[in-house]
């Protein structure tokens, strides 16, 4: 294991972060002292197992497709950085940010970001769709055996009747963003972060 002092943050980096994340330089330091409690082998990177050491993560029945939200395909762990820009897409979005100037990026908590990560949790296979059995699977995972096959059959089938404009038999992210465009998911996805 390394000293404490090479685990800190460096300034440039902690202004980098901020400008890219929105995350107050307090907030950051909170998220890096989370991140490395949950580091156990100081290795300045986190494994699935470390993920699932968070009891919210752990208990929740998207625990593991969130989890698997942090992690690029073929890799099996995530540094800082990577941690919290996902983080990121849950930070509420500020009158300052809605404001924002139209030739910069898109903030990460942006409303459109918000929705291309739920999107993805949904689309397993990452082909850009939603379909039936995909559907079925995550709410099987959100249901457990509460419902049997047929009614989660039926469930599925009216989502995608519903969302299906194209009538392709799935969902694609487009159409996902119709169905989400009266929820106010940006309140929905956001978790209050202390400074």
């Amino acid at each position: 294991m390394g000293s404490q002092a090479s685990t800190l943050l460096r300034h440039e980096e902690l202004e980098e972060i901020k400008k890219e994340t929105g995350f107050s330089h307090s907030q950051i330091a909170r998220l890096y002292k989370r991140f490395t409690s949950l580091d156990i082998n100081g290795i300045g990177a986190l494994s699935r197992e470390d993920f699932l050491r968070i009891p919210e993560l752990a208990i929740n029945p998207l625990g593991d497709r969130i989890i698997s939200a942090f992690f690029s395909e073929g890799e099996d762990e995530v540094n800082f950085r990577v941690f919290i820009r996902i983080l990121a897409h849950f930070r509420p979005i500020s009158d300052k940010e809605n404001s924002k100037d139209a030739k910069g990026p898109e903030p990460l908590n942006s409303r459109s970001n918000k929705l291309r990560f739920a999107f993805q949790l949904y689309d397993l296979d990452k082909d850009d769709k939603i379909s039936r059995s995909e559907l079925i699977q995550v709410l099987r995972m959100m249901v457990g055996v509460n419902i049997s096959e047929e009614q989660l059959g039926v469930m599925a089938d009216r989502t995608i009747q519903e969302a299906d404009e194209d009538g392709d038999g799935a969902i694609s992210f487009t159409e996902f963003v119709k169905v989400f465009e009266k929820t106010g998911v940006e309140q929905k996805m956001s978790i209050q972060f202390l400074d």
